[in-house]
C-alpha cells in the first residue's frame, strides 16, 4: 500500500526542513531505515530515514525547496501501485528557491562573502538563462541547477554561470566547479578583465541583484532575536582585562606538550565557568514566574557557519580541564561546521561566550540567547600603553562586555561577576589553587 512520506521533526526546535539532497530518486528501491533525504533543520543538516518499504514513486518537493512539518514530501510504494489518490492529496508546490531578477544584467549577482565549507551539503538554486542562451548542462532555455554557494563565488570571480558544466548530482553546478574556473583547471571562463576605458562606463538605475530564500537557519536566528533584544531588557558592562599572564600559561602549556592545543578561547571558557560558580546569580534564566538559578554550567560558545551562528556547548566546564575543554571545543566547532550536531549538543546552555578577537574586532556587545541570563563578548587582544608604577609600559589587553538581562541580573551583580572574572584571568594560577 502506498504511503506518504511526510516532512519529519528532526529538533526540537523545528518548525520546517529544507530538502538538501535526495539520497533517492524516483524508482529506487528503500527498505524501512535506509536514509532516505538529507533535510536542513534550524541548526544542523540530518538523515531522514525511510519509514516503511517499496520504491520512491514520487518525489515532490525539489532540492532546496521548504516544507512545514508534517507536509507530504514523497510517495513510497509498489512499483505499478496506483498513486493518484496520494498525488490528490498533494499540498501546493513548496517555497521554491528564489530566481534572480535582474534590472539590466541577467547574468550579474551582488556581491557576497561566504566561508567555504567543503563538507557542508550545499542546497539547490535554479537559475533561469536568457531566452535562447545555451549552455553545456543542457540545451537553449535550460534551467541551470546552482548552489547559493557556486552562485556567490562565481558572481564575485566574474564567471558566466552558463559557460560551466556541474559536477554536482543532475549537473548541479557547485563550489569546486568554481574553483576549477577560477584555477583555470575547469570548464569555467575566466574572471572578465576591468575595462581601460572607464568614461564609457555608464549607470542608471537600481543595481543588478538576485533573491535567495532564507536558510533555516537564518530563519531561526531571525525569529529569536526578536524574542530577545525587544522583549529582553538589555544592560551592558566593559571591562579591560590584562592577558599577559594568560598568554604566557599558555606558551609554557605549548613547550610542555606541543600535542596539547590549548587556545586563549579554551581558557576564557574555563575561567568564566568558574568565576560563574562563584556568581550564581548570572548562570540564571527568567522563567516567567520564578529565577532558574543552575547549579552547573553549560557554555554555549559561538561558532559561525555558513548560514549564521550555532552555540555548541561544554556542558559542566567548571569540572573540566582545560585540556578536556580544548578537544571538546574543536571537536564541536567542526562538526557544527559541518552541520552534524545532535540537538543535545547546541540547545539547552546556561551562559554563552561569543569571541570575535580573531578577527580584529576590539570591542562589541552580543544579543543574548534566551532564556539565558547573560553572554560573553569578547574583542582582540592588542598591545597597548598602560600606566604600572608611575612609568609607561606595555601590555596585551584585552576588552569583554557582558550583556545581561536585567530582570535577572542586576548592575552590581554582573560588576562582580566580571571582577572575579578579570581578576582570575589576570593570575591564571587562581585555577590551580
Amino acid at each position: 500500500m502506498a504511503t506518504q512520506v511526510i516532512m519529519p521533526k528532526l529538533s526540537p526546535t523545528m518548525e520546517e526542513g529544507q530538502l538538501s539532497r535526495w539520497l533517492k530518486q524516483e524508482g529506487d528501491k528503500v527498505s524501512m531505515g535506509e536514509p532516505l533525504a538529507e533535510i536542513d533543520t534550524d541548526k544542523a543538516t540530518m538523515e531522514m530515514q525511510a519509514l516503511t518499504n517499496g520504491v520512491l514513486r514520487k518525489i515532490l518537493i525539489n532540492e532546496g525547496e521548504s516544507a512545514p512539518l508534517g507536509q507530504m514530501i514523497a510517495i513510497i510504494g509498489e512499483p505499478e501501485e496506483d498513486i493518484s489518490a496520494l498525488l490528490n492529496q498533494a499540498p501546493a508546490k513548496a517555497t521554491k528557491p528564489a530566481e534572480p531578477v535582474s534590472q539590466s544584467a541577467p547574468a550579474e549577482t551582488t556581491k557576497l562573502s561566504e566561508a567555504a565549507t567543503p563538507a557542508t551539503p550545499e542546497p539547490t538554486q535554479s537559475i533561469t538563462p536568457p531566452k535562447g542562451a545555451s549552455t553545456e548542462n543542457g540545451g537553449a532555455g535550460d534551467r541551470l541547477i546552482v548552489s547559493p554557494l557556486a552562485a556567490r563565488m562565481a558572481a564575485e570571480a566574474g564567471i558566466d554561470l552558463r559557460s560551466l558544466k556541474g559536477s554536482g548530482p543532475g549537473g548541479r553546478i557547485v563550489k569546486r566547479d568554481i574553483e576549477s574556473a577560477i584555477s583555470g583547471t575547469g570548464s569555467g571562463t575566466a574572471p572578465a578583465a576591468p575595462s581601460a576605458d572607464r568614461s564609457r562606463v555608464s549607470v542608471e538605475g537600481m543595481p543588478p541583484y538576485h533573491d535567495e530564500p532564507a536558510s533555516e537557519i537564518r530563519r531561526t536566528i531571525a525569529r529569536r532575536l526578536v524574542t530577545s533584544l525587544g522583549p529582553i531588557p538589555h544592560f551592558f558592562l566593559t571591562t579591560e582585562i590584562e592577558m599577559d599572564r594568560a598568554a604566557e600559561m599558555r606558551s609554557h602549556v605549548k613547550e610542555l606538550d606541543p600535542d596539547l592545543k590549548i587556545s586563549l578561547n579554551d581558557i576564557i571558557i574555563k575561567v568564566a565557568a568558574v568565576a560563574l560558580m562563584q556568581h550564581p546569580q548570572v548562570n540564571a534564566s527568567f522563567q516567567d514566574k520564578v529565577i532558574r538559578y543552575y547549579q552547573r554550567v553549560d557554555i554555549g560558545v559561538a561558532v559561525a557557519i555558513d548560514d549564521g551562528l550555532i552555540t555548541p556547548i561544554v556542558r559542566g566546564a567548571e569540572q573540566k580541564s582545560l585540556r578536556e575543554i580544548a578537544a571538546e571545543v574543536r571537536d564541536m566547532a567542526e562538526r557544527a561546521r559541518k552541520r552534524k550536531l545532535k540537538p543535545e549538543e547546541y540547545l539547552g546552555a546556561t551562559f554563552s561566550i561569543s569571541n570575535l578577537g580573531m578577527f580584529g574586532i576590539d570591542e562589541f556587545t552580543a544579543v543574548i540567547n534566551p532564556p539565558e541570563g547573560a553572554i560573553l563578548a569578547v574583542g582582540a587582544m592588542t598591545p597597548r600603553p598602560v600606566v604600572r608604577d608611575g612609568e609607561i609600559t606595555t601590555r596585551q589587553i584585552m576588552r569583554v562586555t557582558l550583556s545581561c538581562d536585567h530582570r535577572v541580573i542586576d548592575g552590581a551583580t554582573g560588576a562582580k561577576f566580571l571582577q572575579t572574572f578579570k581578576k582570575m584571568l589576570e593570575n591564571p594560577l587562581y585555577l590551580v589553587v
